[in-house]
């Protein structure tokens, strides 16, 4: 396996049917008001980096970094196809993130992602790479649908 890991292209259509197929999962997973995964349009922010993931030519994955402020950063995107999760693409993904946040100076990372069950694989990695549990943070809410987590970096 030779996976590397790009700058996502934001208008290939295989990344727009990645992030449908995400998409489709977060809503199969929560209730629809406390899905907060970015669309399209999101991760065409300026304050959004993404980056996907290929397995020689295939696509498999993608991740995102949002910049809520000069000291701290958001996850964003995570995602791996069905088929190849378990390999450890996901925490791939997960380290290039934390490095290009600890590059850019962030202090912290943070994110949120689902209570449910489903989500419980994504709640064990990133509790294996440190983050803990917290309040909500940026423009999040209380939400028994959510969980949110923090790594501190510096």
């Amino acid at each position: 396996m030779s996976v590397r890991i790009l700058s996502a292209n934001l208008d290939a259509p295989e990344f727009a049917a990645l992030i449908e197929t995400h998409a489709e999962l977060m809503l199969s997973l929560s209730p629809p008001g406390s899905c907060h995964f970015l669309p399209m349009d999101g991760l065409r922010d300026p304050a959004v980096t993404v980056w996907e993931m290929r397995d020689g030519d295939e696509l498999v994955g993608c991740g995102g970094l949002k910049e809520l402020s000069p000291m701290h950063g958001e996850i964003k995107s995570m995602h791996t196809l069905a088929a190849k999760r378990g390999a450890g693409l996901g925490r791939k993904m997960l380290d290039h993130v934390m490095r290009e946040a600890r590059q850019r100076g962030y202090a912290q990372l943070s994110l949120e992602t689902g209570s449910m069950d489903g989500f419980k694989p994504s709640r064990t990695l990133y509790q294996s790479c440190g983050f803990e549990i917290c309040p909500p943070f940026g423009d999040y809410v209380e939400d028994p649908h959510s969980v949110f987590m923090t790594l501190h970096l510096q």
